[in-house]
């Protein structure tokens, strides 16, 4: 496990970025003086210990030392010691929908990325809760087990796609059935799953389902994403649209927010649906939620110690320093007889 401390000073990389630009604009107008002055055998003749590749090795060395720099102000850490520490919470999982129809773009970005949005700022607000999240089409996929790790759930959250599952469909009965096996029966805790769709659910056992783990201790809340007039699927090649979904009759498929199949499934497990048009208001709609719950208590490892590691950084950045200071751009001995990049020809 690592953290970077300073992460603002990430922006010392663009300096390399301008190195290169500059010694690049520095030989285009060498090169165009020198042509003027004298003819290429001439130069050579004139300047026999002039090396190109020592050039762009001192401006790789540069370019070295100033990387080195930048990462030794952000001074990562590494965790080096971990401990089991005891905490209270609520287990939620998160299982969000990635059927195509979650590209449609009523509810800007679009449904999915919406979601992610939503869930991510739950995530924000979350202090000692666990965490499990969960991909569903018309098969449901185990994404992240049960963790207190809140950048990994973040990490695999922004990876979700509509690709990620074959099978097509919104089984939202399989996410239910799948969220149940990510709670420990030995740990009583409060369980929560809390679906993100837009409802377009082709299984009428989803509330059954609902019901079932609801008698397990599993309060379900949804949230839809989309808009309930509806709107087409659009086929995107590097972002641009190239056309619309369409049926077997060449029509183009509207699809359209179902509240009604969430509202439904919410109702059967003691739980509340919610709208997602608003990502402020339901983040405060499931902060309100989970400060009404009972915390349990359980144990998590976590990193307690964390070490600079800023020093290995700063070395090499001085020793790439000193190496380009003392590297000169003529020729050397040794160099010539290698004769890289032809340069005796």
């Amino acid at each position: 496990m690592y953290q970077l401390e300073e992460k603002i000073w990430f922006w010392v990389l663009g300096v390399i970025p301008l190195i290169i630009l500059l010694f690049s604009l520095l030989q285009f107008w060498r090169y165009r003086t020198q042509k003027k002055f004298a003819d290429a055998p001439l130069l050579k003749r004139l300047s026999p210990n002039r090396s190109v590749f020592k050039s762009i090795l001192k401006v790789i060395v540069l370019c070295l030392a100033f990387f080195c720099l930048a990462i030794a102000l952000v001074n990562p850490k590494i965790g080096t010691k971990l401990e089991t520490v005891k905490r209270e919470g609520v287990d939620i999982v998160f299982a969000v929908d990635v059927s195509k129809s979650m590209l449609a773009e009523d509810i800007a970005p679009n449904r999915l990325d919406k979601s992610k949005q939503l869930v991510t700022q739950i995530i924000n607000n979350l202090a000692s809760d666990r965490v499990g999240i969960i991909a569903y089409a018309g098969k449901a996929f185990p994404q992240l087990p049960i963790t207190t790790d809140y950048a990994s759930a973040k990490m695999f959250l922004q990876s979700m796609n509509t690709d990620m599952l074959s099978s097509q469909g919104t089984a939202i009965n399989e996410a239910i059935k799948l969220a149940s096996t990510y709670f420990d029966d030995e740990e009583q805790t409060n369980r929560v799953l809390i679906i993100i769709s837009d409802g377009e659910d082709h299984s009428e056992q989803a509330a059954v389902v609902a019901e079932e783990a609801s008698e397990e201790g599993i309060r379900i809340f949804t949230i839809g994403v989309g808009d309930v007039k509806g709107g087409p699927i659009p086929i995107k090649r590097n972002g641009i649209v190239l056309n619309y979904k369409k049926d077997s009759q060449g029509e183009t498929v509207i699809t359209k927010l179902n509240e009604e199949t969430l509202q439904n499934i919410a109702s059967e497990a003691n739980g509340a649906y919610i709208n997602g048009k608003s990502t402020k208001d339901v983040v405060a709609n499931i902060r309100e939620i989970l400060n009404a719950m009972d915390k349990t208590e359980f144990e998590a490892k976590e990193f307690a110690d964390f070490k600079d590691q800023f020093q290995w950084f700063l070395g090499f950045g001085i020793f790439f320093l000193l190496i380009d200071i003392f590297l000169l751009e003529r020729k050397t001995s040794w160099l010539k007889k290698l004769n890289l990049f032809n340069e005796n020809l």
